[in-house]
């Protein structure tokens, strides 16, 4: 080991001097997906054998964590015709304090776990690229030893080691870069303006993690006096939670689903600090991570700005943004699942934390396309609204939320309308129902509106139906957001107790475009107050509710007059 050491500070060393006068560097993360295909090859990132082995499967995660920490450095890279790309100049030093951990590496007839151990499999990766697209190859060494099944095998792979042993190729043309990882694969691919009748195969390299009979890890060797060896593999397969706003829904799911070895990130531990919005019940699991500053900024941004509108919109995903990238720095090689809120969830896969993992999503909203969709469609119908397009999210945010749930493993949501969306994937949890009394008899004439005077609420909607049937109406709140005189010409009573108002009400409307947390329904449900709710509250067909689509005057017209007259009925038979 030190005759080994001494060679390669020696040719280390060598090759930083004549680095000096080479033209090779680190080119530009430019973020580009466009251009078409020129070369594409895809591998494997476990073996079939690895669950077997805790030594072996140890390495892999580790493996599978280096390639996420290089792959920030190489995913998005533009490679101008006639430059020349350098491995090691793109990705720098395998080091600790970069984030690189023990992985996988085969050395001297040993599998052996080295500081950013498994990086040949991105640079076997780039090599295959890089022929296909028809680069020219500067520098590339093939491995000592061939593995039967491994690219070696087929004369495609190229092994590096820092800084002398190199990957280095020549673009022709303009290059993009783009690598990444699926829950099981690595992808490279070489984006481009191909030449004219230029068509590249796509290759599928599944021995990318190939079997070595006869050679066990430093985790399983027998070689206990060996400077290399390991007692003990660590623990991979943990699963990570990673939290906001509690919802009793996904509380009840997180509970049921953590075990004591897991990892959870919350804002704050709600139940210590008696903060009913961060209550999650994590009390079985021993990793616990909070985000104090995160959240303390968060709230005193979110105390300036109003309850609605573009700004807060823009502050709720910039504050999402810092919450993700804090939850991720605990992200480790043994976390192998995720469970994340939707809301946390494009950051997470934009910068890559979710590649080689399976993750699962719980849905906080309707996908955000969709939900634009919906906007859009709702503000053509009332242009006059002065909320249905005040914001939209950017289309690269919507693309990185839009990939990461087509990744998903599963959608986790007690929102059926949303549930419908994902088909099979879709995971149902039912509603939490509130313990309320069931109320006896009516005691007003008034129907209850139960949200802000918002066009995404329903609002115009409502407000057509009221003074069609001339009947009185209840609403939330003192504000009217849509304009200061929406509510002209309907017998309006404001109310600032919810309970109060569901429990009191003829009935409980709301025709939504948009309803992610129907409460106030769920509330009047088992009060036993009739409830008429667009498709878009997501609640489950149900005694005592009233489903209608969303932006339709009419049919919301009909069910009250239906509702009405089936009160009439039941008054005239308590009467006989």
């Amino acid at each position: 080991m030190l005759a080994f050491e001494l060679k390669a500070a020696y040719f280390r060393s060598r090759r930083l001097v004549t680095d000096l006068r080479n033209e090779a560097r680190r080119w530009p993360l430019t973020g580009a997906t466009s251009g078409s295909l020129l070369a594409e090859v895809s591998t494997r990132l476990r073996g079939a054998t690895e669950s077997d082995d805790p030594g072996e499967a140890a390495l892999v995660a580790g493996k599978i964590e280096n390639l996420r920490v290089a792959l920030r450095r190489i995913d998005g890279t533009l490679i101008p015709a006639g430059a020349t790309f350098s491995f090691w100049r793109q990705i720098g030093r395998a080091t600790r304090r970069a984030g690189y951990v023990e992985g996988r590496e085969l050395r001297e007839g040993c599998i052996v776990p080295t500081i950013g151990g498994g990086l040949c499999q991105l640079s076997n990766a780039l090599f295959g690229a890089a022929l296909d697209a028809g680069c020219e190859i500067v520098e590339r060494h093939a491995h000592s030893q061939v593995v039967p099944g491994s690219e070696a095998a087929r004369n495609r792979d190229a092994t590096v080691f820092w800084n002398y042993v190199d990957l280095r190729f020549r673009a022709k043309q303009d290059l993009t870069v783009r690598a990444f990882l699926t829950a099981d694969r690595l992808i490279v691919r070489f984006l481009g303006a191909p030449n004219a009748g230029f068509a590249p195969p796509a290759i599928a390299l599944d021995e990318a993690v190939v079997p070595l009979p006869g050679r066990a890890s430093c985790y399983g060797c027998a070689q206990n006096d060996c400077a290399r060896h390991r007692p003990h593999a660590p623990r991979t397969g943990r699963t990570a939670f990673l939290l906001d706003g509690v919802w009793p829904e996904y509380d009840a799911y997180v509970a049921s689903s953590a075990a004591a070895g897991d990892l959870t990130c919350v804002p704050l531990d709600g139940k210590r600090w008696r903060l009913p919005q961060y209550a999650w019940n994590v009390a079985a699991v021993t990793d616990v991570r909070q985000a104090p500053a995160q959240t303390i900024v968060r709230s005193l941004r979110s105390r300036r700005l109003c309850t609605h509108g573009a700004e807060r919109q823009r502050a709720i995903l910039q504050d999402a943004e810092r919450l993700a990238r804090h939850f991720a720095a605990h992200l480790r090689a043994d976390v192998g699942h995720v469970v994340v809120m939707q809301n946390l969830l494009p950051w997470l896969w934009r910068s890559g934390h979710l590649g080689g993992r399976t993750f699962d999503v719980l849905m906080t909203s309707m996908p955000m396309q969709a939900l634009h969709d919906v906007l859009d469609d709702a503000a053509r119908h009332h242009p006059e609204s002065t909320t249905l397009a005040d914001f939209r999210a950017s289309l690269d945010l919507l693309d990185a939320e839009r990939e990461a749930l087509a990744a998903a493993r599963c959608i986790v949501t007690p929102h059926r309308d949303i549930a419908g969306r994902f088909g099979t994937r879709a995971v149902v949890v039912p509603w939490s129902v509130p313990n309320v009394l069931v109320r006896t008899r009516i005691q007003c004439q008034a129907i209850f509106f139960p949200a802000a005077t918002l066009g995404r609420s329903g609002a115009y909607e409502m407000r057509e139906a009221v003074r069609r049937l001339e009947m009185p109406l209840a609403i939330a709140g003192e504000r009217d957001l849509e304009s200061p005189d929406f509510w002209k010409g309907v017998a309006v009573t404001r109310t600032s107790d919810f309970s109060q108002a569901i429990a009191s009400a003829r009935a409980v409307v709301l025709p939504a475009f948009v309803e992610h947390r129907p409460r106030a329904l769920l509330h009047a449900l088992a009060a036993g107050v009739p409830v008429v709710a667009s498709i878009a509250c997501g609640l489950e067909p149900q005694e005592n509710l009233t489903v209608i689509p969303a932006g339709d005057v009419d049919a919301l017209v009909e069910a009250l007059k239906k509702l009405l007259a089936g009160e009439r009925r039941s008054s005239r038979a308590q009467r006989v």
